[in-house]
């Protein structure tokens, strides 16, 4: 099982889907990270803007047009299970979901570690840090 985390480092899970340049990938396999990869997140420059999702007041990127930004985001990463993340727009969330990548809006910091515990069922979705 493949699961990508969005990060700015490859080791920290970025807080905005949105604005981090790259993924993590980590393949996982009976409960052991096998194989670890950095893949760049195409189309990032879309959406990096200084805003933080406390200031937004209604769903946005909900659009055709934006539906096709997260898809380009997301082709890179379409062997994957699951999307990580600290934050993301309601917009983006539903893409991933079209796309068939379960999206998941963590509190939890350390990407090696949230995807171990994304595959042991442990991680909360924060839906609530969506904007």
């Amino acid at each position: 099982m493949k699961i990508a985390c969005i990060t700015e480092d490859g080791k920290t899970i970025s807080q905005h889907f949105g604005r981090a340049p790259y993924y993590v990938v980590f393949t996982i396999d009976d409960g052991a990270v096998v194989a670890t990869e950095m893949r760049d997140k195409l189309g990032h420059q879309h959406f990096s803007t200084s805003e933080t999702y406390q200031e937004h007041v209604s769903p946005r990127g909900t659009d055709p047009a934006s539906h096709e930004r997260h898809l380009s985001m997301a082709q890179t990463i379409a062997d994957c299970e699951a999307l990580l993340c600290g934050g993301m727009g309601y917009g983006a969330y539903q893409s991933m979901q079209r796309l068939g990548i379960k999206p998941v809006v963590t509190d939890l910091a350390d990407a090696e570690s949230a995807a171990l515990a994304y595959v042991r069922g442990e991680v909360v979705d924060h839906t609530e840090r969506l904007h």
